[in-house]
């Protein structure tokens, strides 16, 4: 006597058919798939409902529109969810985590109010130069290593007590914010996309992606610095200071492009912030600025001795140098090559079996690779525990000690402080993976390219759409990666455009997002007035975005298509 399989957990699945169509048309059937994102930015957005819970309430939308529009069993649709959550623990959550840990242990030691004295002390008492080096230079590089609005909230207090007016303090950090977020918290934005459209071979994909994006952004970065002039002091602030505002720019932009190339895409950020900061601090050693009496800064920093400085910046240098490492490394030993050998291939239950292509092979969706050891997360953890070795040993009259239990300590109270982000993130790539491998996102694709070749000018507005709202490029990236690349095959784009569009366009819409909103506010003492930092912040993003949109349209034409890397 034989008995009964289980319900639907044997039957295996083939997105993007035509069984998935919905009343026989492929609008109708986008316009179902968009159901998931429906329900999470109205959630958001319109009823103020918390991330995490909008999350949950588009992740059952999500199976909802996957079990019973694109017939996909049950069993897989709730074996993608689970695969989307532990990509988005690991190594998503893992990097951010080891991120912002690895700052935190700067600031236990004290180390890091060096570092703010550093970047403060440069600018020959001129608070509008003092303001933008803080804003820009250590904003994006804080945005490099923690993201997730610290940049916002300690750059913040840092430019009010210079002495700007609150309001103009929180308007500038938002703008500055800007030129770093595509490669912010070690570029996990780009390394999402790069695991979401391409889970086989996701770190090439990445590498992909970043050198596109670092064929965007550093066309808007370097005319930030200019634009904190004007917010900062109008035209006579342009006028006295454009020149090391714009050789400041430049000198960033051109690093986040060399980086973005040519080194380790993650360090982009960090090398650009340094590269940017010391062409700034070079120059202002010959180059003497005009300084109205109204704008010479109210803070005056005692000179550090050399110690201090290379104290300060010691964890910085490590980061890159054992990167560079890891990343680059192929004299003797391979070292990249090593390090990736020992990643584990898990095939994930029932996806590893039922999760079919058109060909009825198995999806490479179905493997999920565990980066234990390559992950850039496990090498800033090493940075991270060798930095509160060195300061443990190099004190200075124990005011900077720091022992390894303390900095241990201190990466468990990290995890705690971002349990709800550890969720939320997890929650965001649950309904990824089920949009991705139920085939939603494909028609949702297939629809938009129906626009036609104005579909690359507008592509960046999804990027923006769902930053602002989110608050993070990597959620927007994690919701429109594969939309974008489905939109892009079908009309014969470059894929890595799209994908690098989302998230170049995502960089400028972080800055009206709610919760970066509210963190400026909070920080600059102006808590309940979120709606007038908005109406100061939201023409600059538009305009930003206009600029993103044209960049993008024009280098999906041989106008601007040969800046694209081969």
């Amino acid at each position: 006597m034989s008995s009964a399989p289980p319900l639907l957990l044997s039957e295996s699945f083939v997105p993007n058919t035509d069984l998935s169509l919905i009343a026989g048309s492929v609008p109708v059937t986008a316009l179902v798939s968009l159901i998931p994102l429906v329900v999470f930015f109205v959630l958001l957005g319109g009823l103020r409902v918390s991330a995490l819970r909008s999350a949950l309430g588009a992740l059952i939308a999500a199976l909802g529109v996957a079990i019973f529009g694109m017939k996909m069993p049950w069993a897989l649709s709730v074996a993608a969810a689970t695969e989307g959550a532990v990509f988005g623990l690991f190594p998503i959550m893992w990097i951010v985590v080891t991120a912002i840990w690895f700052y935190e242990v700067t600031v236990l030691s004290g180390r890091s109010d060096d570092l703010r004295r550093i970047f403060s002390s440069v600018g020959r008492g001129d608070m509008r130069i003092q303001a933008v080096l803080i804003a820009f230079c250590f904003g994006g590089l804080l945005e490099a290593l923690a993201g997730f609005g610290a940049p916002v909230a300690i750059t913040g207090v840092m430019l009010v007590a210079l002495g700007l007016p609150p309001l103009r303090a929180a308007l500038a950090v938002l703008v500055a914010n800007t030129a770093p977020v595509a490669f912010g918290a070690m570029a996990v934005p780009i390394t999402t996309a790069g695991g979401i459209i391409a889970p086989d071979d996701s770190r090439v994909a990445a590498e992909g992606i970043a050198q596109t994006v670092g064929v965007q952004t550093p066309l808007v970065a370097w005319v930030v610095p200019l634009l904190l002039l004007f917010i900062l002091d109008g035209r006579r602030g342009v006028k006295q200071l454009w020149f090391p505002a714009l050789l400041t720019g430049v000198s960033f932009s051109v690093a986040q492009w060399w980086c973005a190339h040519h080194f380790v895409y993650e360090l982009t950020d960090v090398v650009a912030a340094l590269i940017g900061f010391v062409v700034a601090t070079v120059l202002l050693k010959f180059w003497k600025p005009t300084t109205p009496e109204d704008q010479r800064s109210k803070v005056t920093e005692e000179p550090l001795s050399g110690t201090r400085v290379w104290m300060a910046l010691f964890p910085y240098a490590l980061v890159v140098v054992l990167f560079g490492v890891t990343k680059l490394w192929t004299i003797g030993v391979n070292v990249p090559k090593w390090l990736s050998s020992t990643d584990l291939k898990i095939t994930w239950p029932l996806l590893g079996t039922d999760l079919l292509k058109a060909d009825g092979t198995v999806s490479s969706s179905a493997t999920y690779t565990l980066s234990w050891l390559s992950s850039p997360g496990t090498t800033l953890l090493i940075t991270g525990i060798i930095v509160a070795i060195v300061y443990s040993i190099f004190t200075a009259n124990g005011k900077f000690a720091t022992s390894l239990g303390q900095a241990l300590a201190e990466f468990w109270h990290t995890i705690v402080k971002s349990r709800v982000s550890l969720a939320t993130v997890a929650t965001v790539l649950a309904i990824a993976y089920v949009m991705n491998l139920s085939g939603q996102t494909i028609w949702i694709g297939q629809w938009l390219a129906g626009t036609g070749l104005a579909f690359a000018f507008l592509s960046p507005i999804l990027g923006w759409l769902g930053t602002a709202v989110t608050g993070s490029d990597t959620s927007a990236n994690a919701l429109f990666a594969k939309l974008q690349s489905t939109a892009a095959h079908q009309l014969g784009i470059n894929e890595h455009l799209l994908v690098a569009a989302n998230t170049s366009g995502g960089v400028v819409g972080k800055m009206i997002s709610p919760q970066n909103l509210t963190i400026a506010a909070t920080a600059v003492d102006l808590k309940g007035q979120e709606s007038s930092i908005l109406r100061k912040s939201l023409p600059w993003s538009i305009g930003l975005l206009v600029v993103v949109c044209l960049i993008v349209g024009l280098q999906s034409t041989p106008v601007l298509g040969w800046m694209l890397p081969g």
